[in-house]
């Protein structure tokens, strides 16, 4: 979780594969809210070029919105064999009980993928109250979630080999 003492675009270095040019990963993009998920995901792809992944090793591609999200990491793992996806959306709190809906079946879906798949899918999804707090965590002041989640996937995949 982001906050004053924390920047999410802080990672440690610890624990990320050496051996990463071999490694493909995914990234999946929500079109919803399109000006902070294309921030996450840049953040994603920078982070994955400065860790050593090679350009044609990273699959980037778009859904609607976050709740297509978990089936488009599934689709992902099985076309493209990829070791990892970064799922990148952004839901913001409406009026309606509509965001609790859409936040606990992204999130299910993603957890549920990873444990079906054996495949890292990480939940880089931005679930905030307002416009402010997604800009702040997608390259604002409390950093990039994106980058974050990039972090992870590598992480993970080191962890996984």
């Amino acid at each position: 979780m982001a906050s004053e003492l924390k920047n999410l675009s802080d990672y440690s270095n610890k624990n990320l594969s050496t051996e990463l040019h071999t490694v493909k990963i995914g990234i999946l993009v929500s079109e919803w809210n399109k000006e902070v998920t294309e921030s996450l995901a840049n953040g994603a792809y920078e982070t994955l070029i400065k860790e050593g992944i090679h350009t044609d090793n990273i699959v980037k591609d778009y859904v609607p919105g976050s709740y297509e999200l978990p089936l488009a990491a599934q689709i992902m793992i099985e076309k493209a064999e990829v070791d990892a996806v970064i799922c990148l959306g952004c839901v913001i709190q409406g009026e309606t009980r509509h965001f609790e809906f859409i936040c606990q079946a992204v999130a299910k879906g993603i957890m549920d993928v990873n444990l079906r798949k054996n495949t890292p899918v990480i939940f880089g999804v931005l679930t905030t109250d307002n416009q402010e707090q997604a800009l702040a965590r997608s390259g604002g002041r409390h950093g990039n979630k994106g980058v974050e989640a990039a972090a992870a996937a590598l992480k993970m995949i080191a962890l996984k080999k």
